[in-house]
C-alpha cells in the first residue's frame, strides 16, 4: 500500500486509511477520538474560507481604528482601544505584560489572516504561491496563541465592572470586535493542513487547468484502522510498529530512517520525530515554573487603585469576592473559573499525564487523552484577567481623581498562562498510548 494513502493519528499514532474526500465533514480517530487533520475536502470550501478571511481582515482594521469602550466620570472622558491598552501597560513599566497582550490580541491574529490570504488567493486561482511551506507552517505556529475571543470576554467583564463606577458607552470597535470573534471562529475551524492536498494537485501535471470546484469531489468514505493479518498479533498497527512516521506539520506518512538523527519531512521539511524528544522533561520543567508563578499570581495585587488620595490593592480572589458581594454572581463564577480553577486544573491534569506517562501506565488511555484535549482547548481562557487589567488601566486614568495601574500579579499570572500552554504543547500525547491496549471503538 502507498504511504500517501495512509494517515497517522497525531495523538495515538494509529495508522488509518485516508479517504479520498470527506466532503466537508470531520473525521475522528477510532482509537483515541482525536480529530484527524490533513484530510482532503475537510472543512468549508476554499471560496468560503477566502471570503471570510478577507472580511475578518477588514473587520480587524475597523476594530483597531475605533474605540472599544468609552467611559465618562465627573465630566471627564476616556476611551480604550486595543493599541491604547498595550500602550498603557507599556508606559506603566509592565512591558512584558504589554507584549503578551499585543501578541495575543493583535499581532498573531493579524499574521494568521495575512498568511491565509497570501496562500488562499493564489490557490483559488490555481497557482502555487512562493514559500508555501514557510507560510503554512507560520499559520500553524501562531494559531494557538491568538486570543481575540478571550479579549472579547474580557471586554464584557470590564464593562460590567466599570458600570458601577461611571457611565460606560460601547464604542464602534466593540461591535466590530464581536463580529471579528465570530469570523475568526470560522477561520480557525479551517484545517490549514488540507491545503497540502491542494498544493499537490496543482503541482501534478495531470491536474493542470482543473479548477478548485472540481478538486473537492470524491467518494467520501470513512477512515478505517489498519489491522494486522497475523494471528495472535495486535489487531491494530501504529506508525511506530510499522517503521513509519507521520509529519505533524503536513500529515504525510513516510518511512523512518533509523540511522538519521534529524530526519525531515520529504514534503514540508519539518522535523520528524517518533516521539517528541525530552517531552516529559520539558513538560515537568515548565509545570514547576508555572506552579511557582501561580503562588504570587494569587497572593500579590493584580491592580493598584488610587482614588482621591486613597490607595487600594486588588487581588484576583478579591475581584471574585467583589463581583459576588455586589450581586454579579454569574460574572464572579466566570472570573473564578477562568482565573483560578482553569490554571489549577491545567497544573493538576498535566501533572497526572506526565506521571502516568513516566511510569508507563496503560490506565484509561482514552480518558487521559480526553483530559489532554480539554487542557489544550481551555488553556487560553486563563488570559481573561490579564485582558481585564489592560482595559481597566486604559480606561481609569483621570489624573488625581482616579488612577488604576497594573500590579505584579499581572506579570506572574501571564507567566502562568504562557508556561502552562507551553507545557501542554511540549507533552507528546502519543506517550499515553504506548503502553495501552489495542482496543478500537467500533464504527457505526
Amino acid at each position: 500500500m502507498e504511504y500517501q494513502k495512509l494517515i497517522a493519528c497525531h495523538e495515538c499514532d494509529l495508522l488509518l486509511r485516508k479517504p479520498s474526500n470527506v466532503r466537508g465533514r470531520r473525521a475522528a480517530c477510532s482509537r483515541c477520538g482525536a480529530s484527524l487533520t490533513a484530510l482532503p475536502g475537510s472543512g468549508l470550501p476554499l471560496d468560503w474560507i477566502c471570503a471570510v478571511t478577507l472580511a475578518a481582515l477588514i473587520t480587524f482594521c475597523i476594530t483597531q481604528t475605533f474605540p472599544v469602550i468609552e467611559m465618562r466620570a465627573n465630566g471627564m472622558m476616556s476611551e480604550a482601544t486595543l493599541f491604547a491598552a498595550v500602550r498603557s501597560l507599556w508606559s506603566g513599566n509592565m512591558r512584558v505584560v504589554a507584549a503578551m497582550v499585543f501578541c495575543s490580541s493583535i499581532l498573531f491574529p493579524l499574521i494568521e489572516l495575512l498568511a491565509l490570504l497570501y496562500l488562499l488567493v493564489p490557490l483559488r486561482l490555481g497557482k502555487l504561491p512562493p514559500r508555501f511551506n514557510s507560510m503554512l507552517r507560520l499559520i500553524q505556529v501562531v494559531r494557538p496563541w491568538g486570543m481575540v475571543e478571550v479579549f472579547m470576554l474580557g471586554v464584557l467583564v470590564t464593562i460590567v465592572k466599570m458600570v458601577s463606577m461611571a457611565e460606560v458607552i460601547p464604542g464602534p470597535g466593540l461591535f466590530a470586535l464581536g463580529a471579528l470573534t465570530v469570523m475568526l471562529g470560522v477561520v480557525t475551524s479551517f484545517d490549514p493542513c488540507g491545503l497540502w492536498a491542494v498544493r499537490d494537485e496543482i503541482r501534478s501535471p495531470r491536474m493542470a487547468g482543473v479548477r478548485w470546484s472540481r478538486l473537492s469531489t470524491g467518494s467520501g468514505h470513512f477512515t478505517r484502522p489498519l489491522r494486522a493479518r497475523k494471528a495472535g498479533s495486535s489487531p491494530v498497527i501504529t506508525a511506530q510498529r510499522a517503521g513509519l512516521v507521520g509529519c505533524h506539520a503536513c500529515g504525510l506518512v513516510q518511512t523512518r530512517i533509523e540511522r538519521q538523527m534529524h530526519q525531515r519531512c520529504s514534503r514540508c521539511r519539518h522535523m520528524l520525530h517518533e516521539r517528541r524528544p525530552d517531552s516529559l522533561t520539558r513538560t515537568v520543567s515548565l509545570l514547576l515554573a508555572a506552579a511557582l508563578a501561580y503562588i504570587p499570581a494569587n497572593l500579590l495585587p493584580i491592580m493598584h487603585a488610587s482614588t482621591l488620595g486613597r490607595s487600594e490593592d486588588d487581588t484576583i480572589l478579591g475581584g471574585v469576592a467583589y463581583f459576588w458581594t455586589s450581586g454579579d454572581w454569574p460574572l464572579a463564577v466566570v472570573v473564578f473559573v477562568a482565573s483560578v480553577l482553569v490554571p489549577m486544573l491545567k497544573l493538576v491534569v498535566l501533572t497526572l499525564l506526565t506521571v502516568a506517562a513516566r511510569r508507563g501506565s496503560g490506565w484509561r488511555p482514552r480518558e487521559r487523552a480526553g483530559l489532554y484535549r480539554i487542557v489544550e482547548r481551555i488553556g487560553r481562557w486563563s488570559m481573561l484577567d490579564v485582558f481585564v487589567v489592560a482595559l481597566t488601566v486604559t480606561l481609569v486614568h483621570f489624573g488625581s481623581f482616579a488612577v488604576i495601574t497594573a500590579g505584579p500579579a499581572a506579570l506572574a499570572f501571564g507567566a502562568v498562562v504562557v508556561l502552562t500552554m507551553l507545557a501542554s504543547h511540549q507533552f507528546d500525547p502519543r506517550l499515553i498510548w504506548d503502553n495501552a491496549g489495542p482496543r478500537i471503538r467500533p464504527q457505526r
